[in-house]
Order: C-alpha cells, then sequence, then structure tokens
C-alpha cells in the first residue's frame, strides 16, 4: 500500500510541476497560431495517454480485487478460451484513437508546410553556426545575430540552413523544431503574438556548447519594428568620447576581421550593429560589462566550444575598457 502510495504522490508531484513550468514561456504556454496547434497535439495526445491509462488500470484493479484468491478456493480457476467481442472492443477502439490522432497531425502538418504570401510577412533567412544564430532580413538589407526582432501579429517566412553542423531551430511558444542541415534550405511559417521576448533554443545536439545556444524572439509593436529597422539601416555612429575613440581602434586592430558593424556587410563572426541593446553576451549571458568582459578575454570560459579566440592575453585592462566602452556605443 505504501508503494501505491509513493507512486501516487509522485505523479502528483509530477503533474503539478508541468502546470507551474506551463507558465514559464514554454511549449505549454503558446502565443503563436503554430504554436497553439501543436499545444492542442499535445494536449490530444496527454488525454489519449490519461484515457487509456484509466481505462486500464481499472480493469487491472478490477480483476485483482474481483478474481482474487479466497479463503477455501482450490485448484485452478475456471480457464476461458476467449471472447470475440472483447477482443474486438480492444482492437477497435485503440484503432480509432491513433487515427484520430493521426488526422489532426496529418492536418496539422500540411496547414502549416508552407511559405505564407501575405503582403505583410516578414523574410528572414536563419543560418545555425556554431554555437550562434544568425539573421538576414532579405527584404531589408539587414543582417544580424542572436535577437530575432519581429512585429507583432504578423507572419514570419523563414529559410533555414547552417555553415556547419546540423543544428535545430525552435522557440517553443511560436513554432516547433525544424532542422537546419548543411547544404540544405528549408522553411517554415509562423505567426508572431503579442509584444514581449521569447525564448529560441538549439534542440539538436551539436557540440559542447549546443547547450547554450540560445537566441531572443524580441516581438514588437508594428511601429517600435519600423523604428528598429530604420535605426538598424543607420550607420555605425562616430565614438563620442575619446575613450571610446580608443575602443575603435582597437577593435580596428583585433576584431574587425571577423565582425562587421554595419547591418549591411556580411561578417565571418556575428554582427554586432545593435549589440548593446541586445539582451545577452553569447547568446545566454546578460548582456553587461562584466559577461562583456569575460566573453572577450576568454569565450570558450564562457559557452564551450565557442570558435572566438580568446584575447586575455592580448588585450591590456586600458585595451578592454575602451574596447567595451566603443561596442557599448553598437546601437
Amino acid at each position: 500500500m505504501k508503494r501505491w502510495y509513493k507512486a501516487g504522490r509522485t505523479a502528483l508531484i509530477l503533474a503539478a510541476a508541468a502546470m507551474l513550468l506551463a507558465g514559464c514561456g514554454g511549449a505549454l504556454d503558446p502565443q503563436g497560431d503554430r504554436a497553439k496547434d501543436q499545444y492542442f497535439l499535445i494536449m490530444l495526445s496527454f488525454g489519449i495517454m490519461v484515457l487509456v491509462m484509466l481505462v486500464v488500470f481499472t480493469l487491472f484493479f478490477t480483476a485483482v480485487i474481483r478474481y482474487r484468491r479466497r479463503k477455501g478456493d482450490t485448484g485452478d480457476p475456471k480457464q476461458v478460451a476467449g471472447n470475440h467481442r472483447l477482443e474486438i472492443i480492444w482492437t477497435v477502439i485503440p484503432f480509432m484513437l491513433i487515427l484520430l490522432l493521426a488526422s489532426f497531425t496529418v492536418v496539422f502538418a500540411f496547414k502549416h508546410d508552407e511559405v505564407i504570401a501575405a503582403e505583410d510577412a516578414v523574410n528572414v533567412q536563419v543560418v545555425g553556426h556554431q554555437f550562434w544564430w544568425e539573421f538576414n532580413y532579405t527584404d531589408h538589407g539587414i543582417r544580424t545575430a542572436q535577437d530575432l526582432v519581429l512585429p507583432a501579429d504578423t507572419w514570419v517566412n523563414v529559410e533555414l540552413s547552417s555553415a556547419d553542423v546540423i543544428h535545430s531551430f525552435w522557440i517553443p511558444q511560436l513554432t516547433g523544431k525544424t532542422d537546419t542541415n548543411p547544404g540544405l534550405t528549408k522553411t517554415v511559417a509562423f505567426k508572431t503574438g503579442d509584444p514581449g521576448v521569447y525564448l529560441g533554443k538549439c534542440a539538436e545536439l551539436c557540440g559542447p556548447g549546443h547547450a547554450l545556444m540560445d537566441f531572443k524572439v524580441v516581438v514588437k509593436s508594428q511601429d517600435e519594428f519600423n523604428a528598429w529597422l530604420a535605426g538598424m539601416k543607420e550607420p555605425a555612429p562616430a565614438p563620442s568620447t575619446p575613450a571610446a575613440a580608443a575602443g575603435q581602434e582597437v577593435f580596428g586592430n583585433y576584431c574587425i576581421s571577423c565582425h562587421a558593424v554595419e547591418s549591411d556587410k556580411m561578417s565571418l563572426g556575428p554582427n554586432l550593429k545593435g549589440f548593446a541593446d541586445r539582451q545577452t553576451v553569447g547568446g545566454f549571458r546578460e548582456n553587461n560589462d562584466k559577461w562583456l568582459r569575460e566573453w572577450i578575454i576568454n569565450p570558450q570560459e564562457v559557452k564551450p566550444g565557442a570558435t572566438m579566440p580568446a584575447f586575455g592575453d592580448m588585450l591590456s585592462e586600458e585595451e578592454l575598457d575602451h574596447l567595451i566602452e566603443y561596442i557599448r556605443t553598437l546601437k
């Protein structure tokens, strides 16, 4: 009896944890149309599993209690050769449940497996790198990284590819997982929700930095999004202080070969236009001077497997201070 009590208590704890996590920005708190359809499939499959579990447990405990050995029983119980009616029932009902789940799955798969031709749709090329994300707004000539900025309540067409290994593009609250493969392109369309910040993840093991390969989807109002586009098209501002000017020189000596500061320029590493306004450093650390300094000194210590070289032994403390002040001007 104690064993059944512990099992029931564990199940209740897990159910309560799932309900609490539903409000933490995951797949159980959908915001976009595609995510809401996927949430419906999750709930449908979960409901079917619970129904089957209840039926099986009911039959099991009924058999255990009703047909238990009683005092005075001798010999084997009466043998039953079979029951055609029961066999038909427990074959047809599971088949119908599977057919129900399969029907919705196929309908939603075809519904979302297309590019949306809406006039206000945003088209973005997404490239997965070890271990960061590149975003190219093809209609606007803008390249950026790590923060995918989008207008609210708008369809987004994403063209996915990879620069190295297989990654998986996943925004739990907006859309499901889609692999990015080297040498191939895939398309996925989804609709954004209300303004806010949504977590994006790589859902495919891609190396030592996989668990930290996050990105943010920053959904703004249409006016705010238009203002962001205009700001990204502006040239990088000239340094306004001597320290920032010195930092620009350090950037030119050590960083410019891998990073661009204009949104229309291609670069080997993440484009840094607008970096000062981004949510994170390295995709997951808070964007502040402390973590920016740690990242420049030794990126592999912050994110294992990062391909950026360490500059801790190349730059003096003063050069680090100047470089950070310059990077903070990249809005």
